[in-house]
């Protein structure tokens, strides 16, 4: 249906101002007008629509109902042009009920909320009461479903009740004859717990007096062993004291001999090692004893540590050191950690131990000398496990004596005459085994040998 011209208001425009409602729409009203609008709202065109329902115009009706109903429900009351559209769509959907309204006598057989519905968007003579009357119908039905849901669910309750009554009531025979049972077990419990009560005291009294039997035996036994221990552990002092007398008499004997035996041997090594060497050096011809030989007095040719010192050579150069290893049963003795921290001192300790010996093991090979390489014990968290190279020997100095000291010990158990050499840039060390006999040699100087190795 087209709009009329010129803005005028379609017929009963005038009564719509005439009659209002008094009071918001009955909740059941208003969701039946929302899907009557949702309905005719499909025959519509987008121009036929109000500016603000024209985005739900592809809307199914459910989904136009659910997101639109607020919308629909504010343009068919402030719209009438919408409304008139609507009620032509409602006319033409149901005839009857229409043309009812429009005659002032609704069905008496129609839902009351279709009649305030149908009267909302028709607005016929006497709408307000209508919608009213169906408001107050569905009140009325609302309350009698309610009264009825209360009443069914009143019986659901007595009937709830009176189950209950019954089963508390069974329950509590129940628990009654279980109480008596209690009570008489209870009771016949109470007789045994005195019973074992007197039994438990005789029990204990007897347990005491075996207690205080026992206690006595215990400290008579204790006094006497321990009257015996004292014996013994004062018959065991006077024998450990006696063995470790008899012991350190034993050792004292065996190791002064053996110190001696090997002193001994060790000079008499270096004797006859420095009588072969000037033998050969001389080019002397075997000869027969002679008085004169008996005579205690130095040869020429004769070498010691001191006499390679007279000869012209840098104190700084190797060579000096192979001089001095090539002296009969040299004794060469390294301050390990003083060459190491010369030479390579941003190394690790293992890493520092372990190549300065092998550059000795290679010189132990190369000149036959005895070598002993000194390492201070004072810088180990824990024992070092190690392999000596062949021709080294390797020593730590133990807890409270310094490297420098038990190097003074290996020059001092030297036989006196044996060339001992000893490599040591600390000048404490050197003045020391210097004093002793030793030839001590800076450090700068074993490691420029090492060089060459």
């Amino acid at each position: 249906m087209e709009q009329p011209e010129g803005g005028a208001e379609p017929a009963g425009a005038a009564g719509d101002a005439a009659e209002a409602l008094d009071r918001p729409l009955p909740e059941g009203v208003r969701r039946r007008i929302v899907a009557l609008v949702s309905d005719a709202f499909g025959g519509l065109t987008v121009a036929e629509l109000p500016p603000q329902l024209r985005q739900y115009a592809r809307f199914t009706p459910s989904r136009r109902a659910r997101f639109a109903g607020n919308a629909m429900a504010s343009a068919l009351e402030s719209d009438p042009v919408f409304r008139q559209r609507i009620g032509e769509r409602l006319s033409k959907a149901e005839p009857e009920l229409a043309r009812a309204l429009e005659g002032g006598s609704p069905p008496a057989a129609a839902d009351p909320v279709d009649v305030a519905a149908a009267a909302y968007v028709l607005r016929p003579s006497g709408w307000v009461k209508l919608v009213a009357a169906a408001g107050e119908e569905a009140q009325r039905a609302d309350a009698e479903r309610a009264d009825e849901a209360g009443r069914r669910e009143l019986e659901r309750l007595r009937a709830e009740l009176a189950e209950a009554r019954d089963r508390a009531k069974g329950e509590t025979e129940r628990l009654r004859a279980e109480l008596d049972a209690a009570r008489k077990e209870a009771e016949s419990l109470r007789r045994k717990l005195r019973s074992a009560q007197s039994d438990v005291k005789r029990g204990e009294a007897a347990l005491r007096r075996a207690q205080a039997d026992a206690e006595a035996q215990r400290s008579e036994s204790a006094a006497q062993v321990s009257a015996a221990e004292s014996e013994a552990r004062r018959l065991k002092a006077r024998l450990g004291e006696a063995e470790a007398a008899v012991e350190a008499g034993r050792r004292a004997a065996r190791e002064g001999r053996s110190i001696e035996d090997m002193r001994l041997r060790l000079l008499l090594d270096t004797v006859l090692d420095a009588a072969q060497g000037l033998r050969r050096e001389l080019a002397l011809p075997p000869a027969g004893t002679h008085p004169a030989d008996t005579v205690d007095a130095v040869e020429p040719g004769r070498m010691s540590p001191k006499d390679v010192a007279a000869r012209a050579l840098s104190a700084t150069d190797p060579a000096l050191l192979d001089q001095l290893l090539a002296l009969p049963q040299a004794h060469l003795v390294v301050d390990g950690y003083n060459v190491t921290k010369t030479g390579y001192p941003t190394m690790p300790l293992e890493q520092q131990r372990l190549r300065l010996l092998g550059g000795l093991s290679m010189l132990a090979a190369q000149t036959g000398a005895e070598i002993t390489c000194v390492f201070d014990g004072a810088e180990l968290a824990a024992p070092v496990l190690l392999a000596p190279p062949r021709g080294v020997r390797v020593l730590f100095s133990k807890p409270g004596v310094t490297a420098d000291e038990l190097i003074r010990q290996l020059v001092r158990a030297e036989p006196p005459g044996r060339p001992v050499i000893v490599v040591s840039t600390d000048r404490e060390v050197a003045d020391g085994v210097a004093k002793a006999g030793a030839r001590p040699v800076a450090s700068a100087l074993l490691l420029k040998r090492l060089s060459r190795v």
